[in-house]
Order: C-alpha cells, then structure tokens, then sequence
C-alpha cells in the first residue's frame, strides 16, 4: 500500500514540474504535444524582441518611481534585460517553445538571470496589454520605415519625370492609344498616389500610437500605477481610455494592412506597365540586368520577374487584410486567443511590401527609357484626333459634338487611307468642314499637342517641371 502511493504521488511530482512554470500553478500536467504546438507563438512572435523589453524596462521603472517595487529591484530588472536585448541581438539567447512567447521567454530569462526580483516585472500588467504594447510599438516603427522607403521610391519616380519632362510618349485609357502625354507627366502620376500611401499610413500611425501598458488583462489594476508616464517613455501620445478596448483592439492592424494593401496595388499597376512597356512588342523602357532573369531554354529572354512578383506580392498582402478581417469579426470583448493570429499576417505583410518597395525603388533608378519608339507609339493611333476636335471648337466655333463628329469622320479616312491624321490633304480635311485651314496642321504633332495641355495637372513639359518641383517641395522635404 505505501509503495502504491509513493508511485502515484512521484507521478504527481513528474506530471506538475511539465505544467508551465510561468503560468502553470493551477495545472496538474503539461499541455499535450498538440496544444503546445497550437498554442506556441515563439517562431514569429520574437521578432518584437526589442519592442517587448522597451516596454518592459519602462514598465519597471514606472513600478519603481510608483513605489510599487523596490529600487534595488528595478535596477537589477533594467540591467537584465538590457543584457538579454544584446544577447538576442548577438544570436546568444535560446528561444523555447515550451515558453509559449516572446514575453515568457524574456521573463523566464530575467528570473534565471536576477532571481525573485524578475517576477516581480509582471506587478500590475498582463500579457495581454503587454502583446498588445508590442504590436503597436511594432507596427508604429513599421509605419515610420515604410515611409523612408516610400520616399526613396518618389525619389527616382521624381528624378525620372524630370530627366522625361518633354519626352512624348503615348497615353492610353482602355490600354488603347488615347492622347500624347510626357513620360515625366506618366512618372509623376505615381509620385502622387504614393505620396496618398504615405498620408494613409501617416494616419493609420497616429491611431496606432496610443498606449495599452497597464491595462492589464482587461480591467485595469488596483495597483497605482502611472500610465501616462509608461506611454511618455515609449513615446506613444496617449493611454488607449478603456482598458477593454485597450486590450482586444486589433484595427490598428487592420488600418495598417489596408493602407499596405492599397499600396501595393499601387506598386503592382506600375509593374504591370513595366512588364507590358519592357516586351519587344512595346519597347518602351529597358530593364537593367539587376532586375530581369533568363531562361533556361531561350538564350534571347530577358524576363521582368521583380516586376511580375510585385505583381504577385499584392495578392498576398491583400489576402492578409483579409484574413485578419475575418478573425477579428466574431470576438466578444475582450481578449481571445485568437487574436494570436494577428501577427504572422502583419509580419508577412510588412516584409512583402517593403521588398517590393525597395525593388521597385532600384528597377526605377536603373530604368533606360527608348525616346524614338515612344514618339513613334505616340504619333501611332490618331492620338491628336481631340487636339483635332479642340481646334474646330477654337478655330471654327463648331460646338464640341459636331467637332466631335467631324473629327471621327477624318479619322475613318485616314484609317481607310492607312495614314496618320497629319498625312491626311488639307483638301481632304477641307471636304469634312470647308472652314479648316492650313493651321490645323499645328495642332495635329505630337510636341505640340503635348505642349498645349496646359492647364494645372496637365502634361505640358513647363507644367511636368513644375510639378516636379513642387512634389521635391512637398514630398522631399526633411
């Protein structure tokens, strides 16, 4: 009988030193090999490593100038985690599963490293505002990164429209010729809508920078803390007002996902244009080599993969806005975790676009643009037919839609006749409305329809350098 209970209560002994030690005093035995896998957030989660101890070191001197803790302990606190910060930093420090996080396995270490005065760390918070201190920690310097790269790319799209500010290329609506623009005019088209992606994600940070750390698990503490003095030292603007809401808010990361999204798709329209502009068929630009890929099997191919993964890319980051939409949807306040999975859809996001940026950046900077075969694209189509139809409004005083109506005729003739416009007689254009004169024909070259386009946001060449200016202005400054 004895022997018996020595057995079970060894077991016992076995089964509780497999619970958690950092959370497991309510737990007989370990979780099973599935749930600790399921459950596990270390793999991605350790990426917020300096985030995590940043918040950890002004927590505890928060505590410390509070008086909620002793002196002597947080100077040992600061000290030990400032000496895991370099130990991760230099590959030093073992990340373990069975620690769940990125929290425990700082927490764990402090505690090996400093004794009793590391549990003391976690006095009047919880994991829960403390994941979610670090995620917005994380994403705020995201935001502040993706804008330095965002700014570099409108720098070579800026220096490319003022180096083409009067090179003539075709414009197209439908991918069909439409009207002449300027290359520089096509380069600033982008510059504008990063510029909206920089502004998307500028305000996505200012809903971002607002402070979780001391919410604790979702009701606050008894203890007295200072969270205005956490958020000032972390440098967030404020303490979120509800701690329920501190804890369990994730639109952060949703607005954060958008604004990538929408970005991409930004990125992914002018790899497009490269991809098409970069084919024989077009030959527009050139890709450099840094930039492009052989074949195998074909010698001559040079393929635009950066341009075509960009493409891809936006795929991917699109589909984790919508994922993260669709895990946030049905969680009843406050924390669940689910909110778990957040991360790895922020992470993936995050990397996706900022290699993108960076490799449109360089695909930008090394671009070589073909000048004859843009001319020659844009004198193709009847591209001056409007430049036609405004002159007869100007020139002849017909209302818009039978200049409108004229033109078309004149264009049907030239296409039967296999010329451009500016081929047709002034005979034959004179057989559609006797009052067209012999100055039609200024209007009808590529340069000089281009140069007409003068109002504000027009390709004009004087309004490209103009604008180029000012984008370097509004865009550069700093």
């Amino acid at each position: 009988m004895k022997r018996s209970i020595k057995k079970t209560t060894i077991k016992k002994t076995a089964a509780k030193k497999n619970a958690n030690t950092m959370w497991g005093g309510r737990f007989v035995t370990g979780p099973d090999a599935l749930m600790a896998r399921i459950n596990a957030s270390i793999d991605f989660d350790k990426r917020l490593y300096a985030q995590d101890i940043a918040a950890s070191i002004a927590h505890a001197r928060m505590l410390g100038k509070q008086r909620i803790i002793a002196a002597k302990d947080v100077t040992a606190i600061v000290n030990g985690l400032q000496k895991i910060l370099q130990q991760i930093e230099t590959g030093a420090f073992e990340f373990k599963t069975e620690l769940e996080d990125i929290h425990l396995n700082v927490e764990k270490r402090l505690t090996d490293m400093i004794g009793p005065a590391g549990g003391r760390l976690h006095t009047g918070r919880s994991r829960n505002d403390q994941v979610a201190t670090d995620f917005r920690l994380w994403v705020r310097d995201c935001i502040d990164a993706t804008d330095r790269a965002l700014q570099a790319l409108q720098e070579a799209l800026i220096a490319k429209a003022e180096a083409h500010a009067a090179t003539v290329m075709p414009g197209f609506t439908h991918l069909q010729s439409a009207q002449p623009v300027t290359f520089g005019h096509h380069m600033l088209a982008y510059v504008e809508m990063i510029g909206r992606d920089r502004g998307r994600f500028m305000d996505a940070r200012a809903r971002v920078n607002e402070s979780p750390l001391g919410a604790a698990a979702l009701a606050g503490t008894s203890f007295p803390i200072d969270r205005e003095a956490t958020a000032k030292a972390l440098g967030f603007a404020r303490p979120l007002a509800n701690s329920m809401d501190a804890v369990s808010a994730r639109d952060f990361a949703l607005e954060f996902l958008a604004a990538c999204a929408i970005c991409a798709t930004h990125l992914s329209r002018l790899a497009e244009e490269l991809v098409i502009w970069s084919s024989p068929q077009f030959a527009f630009v050139k890709l450099s080599d840094g930039f492009t890929t052989g074949s195998s099997i074909m010698p001559q191919k040079r393929n635009p993969d950066a341009a075509e993964l960009i493409r891809a890319k936006t795929g991917r980051i699109a589909g984790a806005l919508v994922g993260l939409l669709t895990v946030m949807k049905g969680l009843p306040l406050a924390y669940s975790k689910d909110m778990q999975e957040d991360k790895e859809p922020v992470f993936d996001a995050a990397d996706s676009l900022s290699l993108s940026i960076h490799a449109m950046t360089g695909m930008m900077s090394s671009l070589k643009v073909n000048e004859a075969r843009l001319r020659d694209a844009a004198s193709a189509g009847f591209s001056t037919a409007t430049d036609l139809a405004d002159w007869l409004v100007r020139e002849a005083n017909l209302p818009f839609r039978d200049a409108h109506h004229v033109t078309g005729g004149l264009v049907k003739l030239a296409e039967s006749k296999k010329c451009e416009l500016a081929d047709l007689s002034l005979k034959e254009l004179q057989a559609a409305d006797k009052r067209i004169t012999k100055s039609v024909y200024g209007v009808l070259s590529v340069d000089k329809s281009v140069a007409s386009r003068t109002s504000l946001g027009g390709t004009a060449p004087t309004r490209v350098r103009a604008a180029a200016k000012a984008a370097r202005k509004t865009f550069l400054k700093g």
